[in-house]
């Protein structure tokens, strides 16, 4: 059994186990990458010890020609291995990295599937998509550059340091006096940097959703005169989003620049002491000569990696953004089947659930048989499409059980269960690809000749064939190339296709004028023979035939049976039923 989740009580795991776990197979290219940055750190400064070395044979006077040629082949040699270790190392941590992010988008996607809807749509699409678009791939150049370097960055100083203290150790460490000055400096450029940089995450969020919102909602901002308030929403947004980075630059500027010029400047007092000691006789001119040219390198690469720790930072909130996506519950499902359902009818019993600690069904008990027509109605927001969802596993109940086929849902694999059932929502989606391609998503297997005669049942396939390319016509991002009515057609005939033994469909002809409606209703009664539907509709008249019409009020199932027992023992129905009766007079009076 899959377990939930605890993030208050789970330990928090650190970043680096987070990404050697996104690594998986390329955690070995992460290590040698490191070993090889090193190399090419000490390759690149070995050639400033053969420059030492034919300097102290200059001063001792024991050097000839060939011993100078020598030197400076070693020099040369060691420069270019320098380039290719460096090269080998970026190139095995940016493949390295191209994995971890590969890894990180398909478990955040894959998570995105297995949470309980009502999780998911807590979140904007906008916080989603950049999370998963722009802020996972913003992390490219850390994490390919910073495992590498900054670890070689670190260790090769304390390696110098060592061959300087074996020289001679007082100046070793009067070399470092410029050291805790600088990092005075450090100190006072990162007081606030946490609250400064969360606040930089905040409204960079901010700006993203409301671009996003923005632009999602620009057709109601023109059709109600609201383009001005909206776009001055976003101007500010935008401001906001930059001054915040420009104020937190400004604050640290002057300490920045006064660290990064101090700490490297070893020399500054390296050369008072080292000559002092050099006319007091207690240091050759050789060794100070390698002292000199060690304590160049000794700082440097600690400033280099210093410079990553913005980054770090960033890598941090990161993937802290997205861990706490994967650290979220799920709803908890067996991976492999346990018990096997016998049929298909569908059992709620004292079904109680909540959205946001808000209980909105309220002991909710009813039986739909199989191979049956049955119809949910009642005022809106009585609970309706949350019954839908629960059978459909979008949800998972706070108390009270669903069954199918005598089996608690929550005991099927959620893959399986999902195969079972066929959902069509008011709310249709349809992706930017071809109508056929669309329609296939029910069936992938499903041959054109499948997909074709789907859409004929349906009744869409003579407005398909009335688009520019037929089948091949593509519908553009949410199906933004095609009416309402049409995209609920085709969403209609890709839910036929998938042949589930149920078929839901939340208020799927919504937005389809009568003519349609009626077309569809009579296609959907062919198609469904042995299976079981379960309708959810506002026009009463397209389902007064069903089976079974189940009243929902406030929460609570109110009245099920037939039409002419409702109409007998709900004055509620009758209500409605009247009301829809009349409305339809008015329409046609028109």
């Amino acid at each position: 059994m899959e377990r939930t989740i605890n993030p208050g009580k789970a330990r928090k795991r650190s970043t680096f186990s987070w990404i050697m776990e996104f690594a998986g197979s390329r955690k070995g290219s992460y290590a040698l990458s490191v070993v090889l940055a090193i190399m090419s750190v000490v390759s690149g400064f070995m050639p400033y010890v053969f420059m030492a070395n034919i300097v102290k044979g200059l001063l001792d006077k024991t050097t000839d020609f060939q011993y100078c040629l020598r030197q400076c082949l070693w020099m040369a040699l060691f420069f270019v291995l320098d380039r290719v270790f460096h090269a080998f190392s970026t190139t095995l941590s940016h493949r390295a990295t191209f994995e971890v992010l590969a890894n990180i988008r398909r478990r955040l996607t894959k998570k995105l599937s297995r949470m309980p809807l009502g999780d998911v749509l807590d979140e904007s699409s906008g916080t989603y998509k950049n999370i998963i678009v722009e802020r996972v791939d913003s992390i490219e150049t850390t994490l390919a550059h910073m495992i590498p370097e900054l670890t070689s960055n670190l260790i090769i100083p304390f390696v110098i340091f060592g061959y300087m203290v074996k020289i001679d150790w007082r100046l070793a460490l009067l070399s470092l006096i410029t050291v805790p000055v600088g990092l005075v400096f450090f100190a006072l450029m990162m007081r606030g940097s946490k609250v400064s940089y969360q606040n930089t995450v905040v409204k960079t969020k901010a700006l993203n959703d409301t671009a996003v919102e923005y632009i999602n909602g620009i057709e109601v901002i023109k059709a109600f005169g609201k383009a001005k308030t909206s776009y001055e929403k976003f101007v500010t947004a935008a401001k906001e989003g930059a001054d915040c980075f420009v104020e937190w630059m400004r604050r640290c500027n002057v300490y920045q620049n006064a660290a990064l010029v101090l700490m490297p400047a070893t020399l500054l007092s390296l050369l008072p002491f080292g000559v002092s000691y050099f006319l007091g006789g207690r240091v050759t001119a050789p060794d100070l000569l390698m002292l000199i040219v060690l304590s160049l390198g000794l700082i440097t690469p600690f400033v280099i990696a210093s410079a990553y720790m913005d980054d770090l930072s960033k890598l941090g909130t990161i993937l802290g953004e997205a861990t706490g996506i994967l650290e979220k519950p799920e709803l908890i499902r067996p991976d492999t089947m346990k018990a096997r359902p016998n049929g298909s009818e569908i059992v709620l019993n004292d079904v109680h659930f909540a959205y946001n600690e808000e209980e909105v069904l309220h002991g909710v008990s009813l039986t739909i048989r199989e191979g049956t027509v049955n119809a949910l109605v009642g005022p809106s927001g009585s609970g309706k499409s949350t019954i839908a969802k629960l059978i459909a596993s979008f949800w998972d109940v706070d108390s009270g059980s669903i069954t199918f086929g005598g089996v608690d849902i929550r005991q099927l694999p959620l893959d399986d269960y999902q195969k079972k059932i066929a959902y069509v929502s008011q709310d249709n989606y349809l992706f930017d690809m071809s109508v056929m391609e669309n329609i296939r998503l029910g069936n992938p297997k499903a041959t054109d000749e499948q997909v074709m005669a789907a859409a004929k049942a349906c009744g869409c396939h003579d407005f398909i064939m009335g688009l520019e390319n037929g089948y091949r016509t593509v519908c553009g991002g949410a199906g933004s190339h095609l009416s309402g009515g049409e995209r609920q057609r085709i969403s209609i005939a890709r839910a036929m296709l998938k042949d589930a033994p149920i078929v839901i469909l939340d208020e799927a002809t919504a937005y389809t004028d009568p003519e349609n409606e009626a077309l569809v209703q009579r296609s959907v009664a062919k198609l469904v023979k042995g299976r079981t539907l379960l309708v959810i509709a506002h026009r009463l008249s397209t389902i007064a035939s069903a089976d079974q019409i189940i009243l929902i009020n406030e929460g609570r199932m109110e009245a099920a049976g037939t039409q002419e027992e409702l109409l007998l023992k709900s004055e509620l129905y009758r209500k409605m039923w009247q009301a829809h009766m009349s409305a339809k007079e008015d329409e046609g009076n028109v």
